[in-house]
Order: C-alpha cells, then structure tokens, then sequence
C-alpha cells in the first residue's frame, strides 16, 4: 500500500523464545519486513530466541536493536553477528546504541562517554564485519591486529545505530546505515531527528542512512474502542517507567514530553493523575495515546502508520499489545497484501 512504512515486528523482551518463534512465522507469513530484538540487560538474552527464528522462517530479516558495547565488547558483537548472518543466510542487521544507563551503571561498567562508546563500536564491529584486519584505538574501546577467523557470509551486512539527542543524531549521520529511534517517541520528534541527522549527512558529504526505524506499540481490533484500551494500558505503565521511575535517557525523557503537543503543565498532571493510580482509559485521551502507540481498527492503524512515513520513518517495528498478538499480525499483513 502507498505512503507506508515497511511493518517489523519489534519482539517483546519478556517472551520466552518459544513464544518469540510463534510471532515470527506469524509476521512472515503475515508479509512483515523485519524481526527486531530489544536486548536490554537483565531480561532474557536474545540469542536463543533470534537463533530459533532464524530456523523457523526464511525471508525475515533478524536484527537486534540494540547491543551495547559495555556488557558486549565490539569484537565479541563482530563475531557472534557473522557467525548469526551464516545461520540465517544473510539476513542478520546489527544495532548499536549507547544502552540504558542506569542498567549498565548497575553492572559496575563506567558509560560516562557514551558517544565516544558508540563511535568505537560501530568502528571496530564494521571493519571486522568487512573482513579487515582491524588495529584501533579510541576513547573508550581499542584493538590490536585483530581479525574474524572464519569465512563472512557477506562484507556487507547493515549497521543501524540507536540515538536520540543531537550529538548522537550527528554521529549516526556520519557512521551507521540507519537510525534506530526508541518506543515512546511522538511523531514530531521523530521528524526533527531525521531533520537533524540529515543535516548532519549533508554537511560530512555523505548520503543520509537509509533506515529510519522506529519501535512502537500496536493493536489492532476490529472494535477501535477496545484496541485503545489495550493500548492506554500498555503506554501507561511506559510513561510511568520512562519518565516517573526514571529509566530513561535524558533525550528520551524530552522527546517523551515535548514533543506530545501538551505544554508542560498539562503533561506533568497526566504524570500526576497515573501516579496516583488513575485508570489509563480515563486519563490518556485517545489524541494522547496517538503520539505514543497506533491502536485501532486496520484501516485507522494504518493511516497512523502513514503519519510516521511522512515524519521520515522507513521501518514501523510494531509491538503487539495484548495477548492476541498472532491475530494482530494477520490482521495488518491482510491489510497490506
């Protein structure tokens, strides 16, 4: 269908790896583009579940958004991402990004210098993953004459970097294949990032990246009304972990707040009206859900969809709230067909 996205499914970190197969040959033969991975630290690791995927489906693209390099060294990403893309026959996609804060500050790891971090990362991992001989030294991380032991399936597999505030936006301009922009992240925002990273591509003289991929919740009834209520639930307790709990970023906490269309006032009450334990449905207007989540019938989903392409969005990574996820992917891949 014209004026879309491509539609990944973007796969719940909770989920045992057995649950995460069953998405992932629903979203395949649901036409969907890409199986994205959140790997944050604590939660399940991701390689059993990309790993089982990988062998039950044949045309989805598998990527992780993101790895970080504080808990997983550049080189150790390099390695365990071509040994991946041979399993999957060459539809691996990497994500880097800087990870959540305070985690990492959990494990005892310094990330005082996440940019610099990033910058290393995406180095080191791109070079050993062209199948180069890598010596390096950075801020943060460095190599000596190292190199991948075995044949690449391929020299040319994308890296995708996750920002969010302009120095990152800057960086990912000048050295991934794509951006990886964060759930909870209004439309505007996302078109003032892209803005931003585009400008930032143009003044190093080199083309934009490709990919724009955004993670957001998604569900999808034939009753509107109900798919809302689902979803008020599910950004709820999101804006209550992001920004009351403090989990996360600086720049993810602004995007989150100011760029939602309500003035500061207005939004510290909707704070304060879920804080005090306020049922979602009568707090989060449906206008205010719509920054956060697409939720409806199809037809209105999808012209939710339309608004991220028109903020500069390539890839949707949609995250099916609920427990009928399997019944959401086939209503959107009829849709797209």
């Amino acid at each position: 269908m014209t004026g879309l996205p491509s539609i990944a499914l973007r796969a719940h970190g909770g989920m045992p790896p057995s649950a995460c197969v069953e998405q992932a040959v629903a979203a395949e033969r649901a036409g969907l583009s890409t199986l994205w991975f959140a790997e944050n630290p604590f939660t399940r690791g991701v390689w059993p579940a990309m790993a089982a995927c990988a062998v039950a489906t044949q045309r989805l693209r598998i990527g992780i958004g993101v790895f970080n390099p504080y808990n997983r060294h550049p080189t150790l990403m390099a390695m365990e991402m071509a040994a991946f893309d041979e399993l999957s026959a060459g539809r691996a996609v990497l994500g880097i990004g800087a990870g959540i804060g305070t985690k990492v500050r959990k494990m005892q790891l310094a990330n005082d210098r996440p940019i610099a971090a990033v910058r290393d990362a995406m180095t080191i991992a791109r070079r050993l993953l062209r199948g180069e001989d890598v010596s390096y030294t950075g801020k943060v991380f460095s190599v000596d004459g190292v190199r991948l032991e075995f044949p690449l399936r391929r020299t040319d597999m994308p890296i995708l970097m996750a920002a969010m505030g302009e120095q990152a936006l800057r960086l990912c301009a000048e050295v991934a294949d794509g951006l990886m922009i964060s759930n909870m992240c209004p439309p505007a925002y996302t078109r003032r990032a892209v803005g931003i990273m585009r400008e930032a591509a143009a003044r190093a003289g080199r083309p934009a990246p490709r990919e724009v991929v955004q993670y957001v919740p998604c569900a999808v009834r034939d009753d509107g009304d109900e798919a809302r209520r689902l979803a008020k639930d599910t950004v709820a307790a999101m804006l209550t972990a992001y920004w009351s709990q403090g989990t996360a970023s600086p720049a993810t906490r602004a995007a989150i707040a100011d760029e939602n269309g309500l003035d500061p006032g207005e939004f510290a009450h909707v704070m304060g009206r879920l804080g005090r334990g306020e049922p979602p449905a009568t707090v989060l207007d449906d206008r205010l859900l719509a920054e956060y989540a697409i939720a409806g019938t199809v037809d209105e989903c999808l012209e939710r969809c339309r608004v991220y392409a028109e903020a500069g969005v390539t890839e949707l990574g949609i995250w099916p709230v609920g427990h009928r996820a399997i019944d959401d992917l086939a209503r959107l891949g009829a849709a797209l067909r």
